[in-house]
């Protein structure tokens, strides 16, 4: 590994790219020979992840469904006997999948005749103003004057968390593992007592949701995002409300980086490691 290489991999210079690779090498993960530069250890065999569980065939239709959404090749507005025809499928099936995305917040059933489709965070832009408006309401959530903690419902998600730490996150399927995180906000925004805020969350949720069921999934970053929420949990639980609000922004702020602005965040971490030598 060569440090120009990978300054002009990440465009950054080769100064913070050289704070890196001795890390690296501090580490074990490489070894730095003398006048030819650094070189990747053979590193010990990875522990085998647990399967993840495979997508039924009702999931599939229903993420073809949203896939075909979410490329524009669906219509706002459409009938079971279009959907029947256009995916081969039969009545019972696409009311079953339709019922399931209307209890998702994506779409619902006309007065008239048919089903319209929600609007949704179908690109970066979108995806990166869903977070900055959880960023602006959930801290402040927490400071709502009537939020209380109910804890039987703390603890449920607590051992959620704790559940995808133990090996959930690599067993469970994409649409399972954005229902537990979601799960995990909107039951926190519950206990602010203001309905307009846990609702407002709901209907964010409901906008991304395609977007991270087909998103590709980094489930070991999602272990760090369980162990902030457990962090969270535990500051809740002492009664720091102003602590755990500023804590919950940073959460979010640094899940929209990684989420919307990979390359920009990557080059943030490098250039905030050299500083450190």
């Amino acid at each position: 590994m060569t440090e120009q290489s990978l300054a002009d991999a990440f465009r950054v210079s080769r100064s913070p790219i050289r704070a890196a690779l001795a890390l690296l090498a501090r580490q074990g993960v490489l070894v730095k020979q003398t006048n030819r530069g650094y070189f990747l250890k053979a590193l010990p065999e990875a522990k085998r992840a647990e399967p993840v569980a495979p997508t039924s065939e009702s999931d599939e239709r229903y993420l073809r469904i949203a896939d075909d959404r979410l490329a524009g090749r669906v219509d706002d507005h459409v009938t079971e006997t279009q959907l029947m025809q256009r995916y081969g499928m039969g009545r019972r099936e696409v009311q079953r999948i339709l019922h399931r995305m209307e209890r998702e917040g994506w779409a619902e059933r006309k007065a008239g005749h048919g089903w319209r489709f929600a609007a949704l965070a179908d690109n970066v832009d979108a995806h990166a103003e869903g977070y900055r408006f959880r960023m602006l309401l959930e801290p402040a959530a927490l400071l709502e004057p009537g939020f209380r903690v109910v804890a039987p419902e703390l603890e449920r998600v607590r051992r959620d968390q704790q559940m995808l730490l133990d090996g959930g996150i690599h067993r469970l399927s994409r649409a399972t593992l954005f229902e537990i995180g979601s799960d995990f906000h909107e039951t926190i925004m519950a206990f602010s007592g203001n309905r307009f805020i846990l609702e407002a969350i709901r209907r964010v949720n409901a906008t991304r949701r395609l977007l991270e069921y087909r998103a590709k999934y980094d489930r070991e970053r999602l272990a760090g995002q369980c162990r902030e929420h457990l962090q969270l949990i535990e500051l809740l639980r002492r009664g720091a409300r102003e602590e755990a609000a500023r804590f919950l922004r940073k959460h979010l702020d640094v899940v929209r980086a990684l989420k919307t602005e990979p390359e920009r965040h990557f080059r943030a971490a490098i250039t905030k490691l050299a500083a450190q030598f």
